[in-house]
């Protein structure tokens, strides 16, 4: 193969090494199990997360979503179709280009509400969704507004592969891991929580204890929107 680019000779070396396509299959597998649990919640007609009260700025989300009718199946159907596609290799591309949107638009949703539930899960599933994106590098390149293709076409599978154990990738995987779990944790002075009680325990002991039981109220109890509990808290702390 010739006029190869630098990426491109170093996607042929993972493609050719046994512990990133390991890696691969797991993230499938893992991303199969998350929306096919969640799909089939909603095509059951069950509310997901129906602990959260509907004053919680997801709780409020989640339950109006129930009440969409037949969109609320909708989107079951479609993560069970994605991580179905996931599993089966011919249609593994096809299943990371639906999952891909879908698991995007959580990500911001849990984000944008601070929900725990989704916090650092959602931001995970996105990382495992391009990593198998890239992984099938290969098959998009066609439909990448590239002027040239590489010349290496589709990869078959090879017969034998490297054992080399890649190291610097997976250091690269648990810190990821690692700062998405410490953002979570540290990221937000405050956060919702799943409950009042819960809200109430981050404020006890606190400068802006007071402060925060009365952001915690205002969520749980009065309902208002997570903007406007978050301007009054600023206001209230020391």
């Amino acid at each position: 193969m010739s006029n190869l680019s630098k990426f491109d000779k170093f996607y042929l070396e993972i493609k050719d090494n046994r512990w990133y396509w390991y890696f691969s299959i797991f993230c499938r597998l893992i991303l199969a199990i998350g929306f096919f649990t969640a799909g089939m919640v909603k095509i059951m007609d069950e509310r997901f997360a129906s602990g959260l009260s509907h004053l919680h700025p997801m709780g409020a989300y989640l339950e109006a979503l129930y009440h969409t009718g037949y969109y609320y199946t909708f989107i079951g159907i479609a993560q069970v179709i994605a991580a179905i596609l996931l599993l089966i290799p011919r249609t593994v591309v096809l299943g990371a280009l639906l999952y891909f949107p879908i698991i995007i638009n959580i990500w911001i949703l849990s984000f944008a509400v601070r929900f725990e539930g989704s916090f650092i899960s959602s931001p995970l599933m996105v990382l495992a969704n391009l990593y198998v994106l890239a992984w099938h590098y290969d098959k998009l390149k066609y439909i990448m507004p590239f002027k040239k293709f590489p010349d290496f076409g589709i990869i078959k599978h090879p017969k034998k592969l490297s054992n080399k154990f890649p190291w610097l990738f997976f250091i690269g995987v648990a810190s990821s891991f690692c700062i998405i779990i410490v953002y979570s944790l540290f990221g937000h002075e405050v956060m919702p929580r799943n409950s009042l009680s819960d809200c109430n325990k981050q404020f006890i002991g606190t400068n802006n204890e007071i402060a925060g039981i009365e952001f915690c109220e205002c969520l749980h109890v009065q309902g208002q929107s997570l903007d406007d509990c978050l301007a009054t808290y600023e206001k209230s702390k020391i």
